[in-house]
């Protein structure tokens, strides 16, 4: 998430604000595609830039099982995991009813037949994930962080990586230290403009 994004609504099941469609272009050197958005979702006024550079860190997703895009929003990383890995199950995970909507949609449009835009609840509780990919909402604060971070984290399948983008100004050398105090080897695979890309597994 950049350190200049206002809190607003994204992370409200239903957002305060109007709605005011707009599309916004994701371009990646395997994947350049224009995503519908919206207000009261996060970074309605274009790609947010730690997004992107996640997905060009990370690694290639597993090819096949289910994938986590938590805290998906419009689904810019849900909808290119499915574009890298079309035979994987894709679910972009959001709490803001608005944002699941148009991830659905993006899916959609884009033919991405593997995505499952849902909330939480929706996901099945012993549903295990081959990988997490995730730009997390810092703004919910510390504990609702640790708390949503926790959950996940132990839903990862033996083998399974978890891949954060946190920027320094937000707070990544301490998430890392806290994810490593409660039991994750963490690895800094990327630093760049100020986003740390973090590589989170079981020990």
């Amino acid at each position: 998430m950049s350190p200049s994004v206002s809190p607003d609504h994204y992370f409200s099941p239903a957002p305060g604000v109007g709605s005011r469609r707009a599309e916004v272009r994701l371009s990646l050197p395997d994947f350049d595609t224009t995503l519908v958005v919206d207000r009261g979702v996060f970074s309605a006024g274009g790609v947010d830039a730690g997004t992107l550079e996640l997905l060009r860190a990370a690694p290639a997703p597993p090819q096949s099982g289910n994938l986590l895009d938590l805290g998906s929003g419009y689904g810019p990383i849900a909808c290119t995991l499915a574009h890298r890995s079309p035979a994987a199950t894709v679910w972009a995970v959001d709490v803001n009813e608005r944002a699941i909507e148009l991830a659905a949609e993006n899916a959609r449009r884009l033919g991405l037949s593997g995505i499952r835009a849902v909330t939480p609840d929706r996901v099945p509780e012993d549903l295990r994930f081959e990988g997490i990919w995730s730009n997390p909402p810092i703004r919910i604060g510390k504990a609702a962080l640790q708390d949503l971070l926790s959950g996940w984290l132990r839903r990862l399948a033996p083998g399974g990586s978890a891949w954060l983008v946190v920027h320094r100004h937000l707070g990544s050398d301490s998430l890392a230290a806290w994810l490593g105090s409660v039991g994750y080897e963490v690895e800094r695979v990327s630093s760049k403009k100020g986003y740390r890309i973090l590589r989170v597994v079981s020990q």
